[in-house]
C-alpha cells in the first residue's frame, strides 16, 4: 500500500528554522514527483513546491522562494522541505503528495498520494 509520512513539525519562533520530512513506502509503481503544500486554519490548501525524483527541476511557490528548500534522498525514499526565517504566517499543516505522472507545475489536483500531514507553528 502506497503511503506518505510526514514528519517534523513543531513550534518554532519567528525567524527560526524547520526541516520537515516525507518517507514514502509502499510504491510499486515509480511515482513522478514530490509536492509539499500546506492549509492555515481557515485557508484554502496551497502549493509550496515540488521536486521530481529525478532531481533535476525544482519549484516553489513565490512566498517561499529563497527561504525555503525542498531535497530528496531517493535512495532513502524520502524528500525534505527545508524552512528557514519562518514567519507567523508559515502556520500551517504541512502535507507531501506524490504524483505518480508527470504534470505541469505543483497542482494538488495532480498529486495521487496524500500524506496526513504535520503541524509547524510558527510563534513567539
Amino acid at each position: 500500500q502506497s503511503q506518505l509520512v510526514e514528519s517534523g513539525g513543531g513550534l518554532v519562533q519567528p525567524g527560526g528554522s524547520l526541516r520537515l520530512s516525507c518517507f514514502a513506502s509502499g510504491f510499486i509503481e515509480e511515482y513522478y514527483s514530490i509536492g509539499w503544500f500546506r492549509q492555515a486554519p481557515g485557508k484554502e490548501r496551497e502549493g509550496v513546491g515540488c521536486i521530481a525524483k529525478s532531481g533535476d527541476s525544482t519549484i516553489y511557490t513565490d512566498s517561499v522562494k529563497g527561504r525555503f528548500t525542498i531535497s530528496g534522498d531517493f535512495t532513502a525514499s524520502t524528500v525534505y522541505l527545508q524552512m528557514n526565517s519562518l514567519k507567523p504566517e508559515d502556520t500551517a499543516t504541512y502535507y507531501c503528495a506524490a504524483a505518480m505522472t508527470r504534470v505541469a507545475g505543483c497542482p494538488d489536483n495532480g498529486m495521487d498520494y496524500w500524506g496526513k500531514g504535520t503541524l509547524v507553528i510558527v510563534s513567539g
